[in-house]
């Protein structure tokens, strides 16, 4: 045990931790999005604007409905598969 080594502070703890985010190696898949494990599920991250994307409980099944949603995105069909359950709408006053 090396006990000579500098204590870090709170912020050079980030900067280290940000540092090695960077420097770690993604697998995109289909260089659009790329899969994580979170504590309970599996996420998917756009490579675009770096967002959550999608969230599951089997890693394939979050590559494949990402897939699917980003060509239904790119296809422009979509609105083919979505519908509104409740509008939020509320008549008359409050």
């Amino acid at each position: 045990m090396d006990l000579t080594r500098k204590r870090m502070t709170h912020e050079e703890m980030l900067d280290e931790a940000q540092k090695r985010e960077k420097e770690a190696e993604y697998e995109w898949i289909d260089d659009a999005f790329r899969v994580e494990k979170t504590r309970f599920m599996w996420k998917s991250v756009l490579k675009e604007g770096n967002k959550d994307f999608l969230f599951g409980l089997e890693k394939e099944t979050v590559i494949e409905m990402s897939r699917w949603h980003l060509k239904c995105l790119q296809d422009g069909t979509l609105e083919q598969y979505t519908r509104v359950v409740n509008s939020g709408v509320v008549g008359g006053k409050l």
